[in-house]
């Protein structure tokens, strides 16, 4: 029996992750999870509201994290480089956890229960970005704009991440930024205005 509430939570998402993998998500019960886990079920429910939380445990220290690496960036830097900023100092507890991340990221993906509490969680972030950047200055709607684009290229970067173990997240994250910025100046040349 775990002794800290921290490693009652712990292990209840270890639990959790391998019962998904094993079972699949709607094959498995909190009760199972909190079996596995060496807990009772009160215990699982004094932790998750749900089973689908144990999988988004931790979204509350990320928003608080986004929005203080965004209030915190440097003085003088672009909207998407306040971003990236923020997501690198975000990432590096993603990294650190690669081994819950990763498999996280696959059973969500199966799971249209999951993709859509996903969906939900993302738009509080993106929504915790954006009211971010308006306090350094930025304009509602570009703000709005910036956070919703910025978050897309997040999102690119953990999956090209979590798709080649051999690369780092920030540099996946350098990639995406790099190749918005790159979609934003270039003119496609089909889209190009001729002169008559």
């Amino acid at each position: 029996m775990p002794r800290s509430g921290a490693e009652a939570r712990r292990r209840l998402r270890q639990a959790a992750l391998e019962l998904y993998r094993e079972r699949g998500f709607d094959q498995t019960t909190a009760a199972q999870i909190a079996a596995r886990a060496g807990v009772n079920e009160r215990t699982f429910f004094r932790h998750f509201p749900d089973k689908r939380e144990v999988l988004f445990d931790g979204e509350a220290d990320l928003r608080a994290t986004l929005q203080r690496a965004v209030a915190e960036a440097p003085e003088g830097l672009e909207p998407f480089e306040v971003l990236l900023h923020a997501f690198r100092e975000s990432a590096r507890n993603l990294e650190n956890n690669r081994a819950f991340a990763e498999p996280r990221w696959k059973i969500i993906a199966a799971t249209p229960a999951l993709r859509e509490r996903e969906l939900a969680k993302h738009a509080w972030l993106t929504d915790a970005v954006a009211e971010a950047l308006r306090q350094r200055g930025l304009g509602d709607g570009l703000a709005d704009l910036t956070a919703r684009t910025g978050w897309a290229a997040y999102q690119h970067a953990v999956q090209a991440w979590i798709d080649d173990p051999a690369q780092r997240l920030a540099v996946c994250l350098q990639r995406a930024f790099d190749d918005l910025r790159a979609l934003i100046t270039a003119v496609p040349s089909g889209l190009a205005r001729t002169e008559s």
